[in-house]
């Protein structure tokens, strides 16, 4: 298992994150079996989208901010940040990814981004390479 730390810089972003996750997977050695990736954060999560036109980064974050406003009159949370709470929600915690030969099992367009939605902060994500 390894931790890998991420220091995001907006309130609201995706941060490419599927080189990282494959440089651990190499570390490894496994060539077949699954990488999880999983963060344990409840403002942040983990997805996989494309990764070719940045635009589509902007449209999720744009359309999960209209789903899920910053400010609403009926959140109750103390802190704030109930809408960060509800998109991390929405994305979720973790991803799997088979590993085949050594390769990460993606689609052409795919990458894995970590998703922070109460930044700026200092993050952790944990990666996890099981063999099988």
């Amino acid at each position: 298992m390894k931790k890998i730390r991420l220091q995001t810089r907006h309130r609201d972003e995706m941060i490419d994150v599927t080189s990282e996750v494959w440089s651990y997977v190499k570390e490894t050695g496994i060539l077949n079996g699954v990488v999880y990736i999983y963060c344990p954060h409840t403002t942040a999560g983990i997805t996989i989208n494309e990764n070719a036109d940045p635009d589509v980064k902007h449209d999720m974050l744009m359309r999960l901010d209209e789903v899920y406003p910053w400010e609403h009159p009926k959140y109750r949370h103390m802190e704030g940040n109930s809408a960060s709470h509800l998109k991390a929600s929405t994305v979720g915690a973790s991803q799997m990814v088979i590993i085949e030969g050594g390769q990460l099992v993606l689609g052409t367009w795919q990458g894995i981004y970590f998703c922070e939605f109460d930044g700026p902060r200092k993050r952790n994500m944990i990666v996890k390479v099981m063999e099988g």
